[in-house]
């Protein structure tokens, strides 16, 4: 079935190109700390400071860029204590980890068992 004219781009333009929602998130999830500074904030909120520690040895530049990314994209917020906190999102997200982080301590032990 033909596709209505308001479907199509104006002439002269370009569509803006999507991506599709896994390769987003697989982009966004493979930048240098963003999985560990999830995992790190699964439990109460963490101060920058804080969260700089428990993530040992992530700059504190990265750690800010890596923070307002991921505010950008709705995972992470300040609460009006000054800490970052998990958004309910995200929490989603947590629960894919979980049993990846438990895969990865099977993987690790049978690599040293080998």
């Amino acid at each position: 079935m033909p596709s209505s004219s308001a479907d199509l781009p104006k002439p002269g333009t370009t569509p803006a190109p999507t991506r599709p929602a896994l390769a987003e998130i697989v982009e966004l999830l493979s930048s240098k700390w963003t999985m560990r500074i999830i995992w790190e904030l699964r439990g109460a909120p963490l101060t920058f400071r804080a969260l700089q520690q428990a993530c040992g040895g992530v700059s504190p530049t990265v750690l800010n860029r890596r923070l307002k990314r991921l505010g950008e994209e709705g995972l992470v917020v300040r609460d009006p204590a000054g800490g970052y906190t998990l958004t309910p999102l995200a929490a989603e997200l947590l629960q894919i980890y979980q049993p990846l982080a438990a895969w990865a301590q099977r993987w690790q032990a049978a690599k040293g068992a080998r």
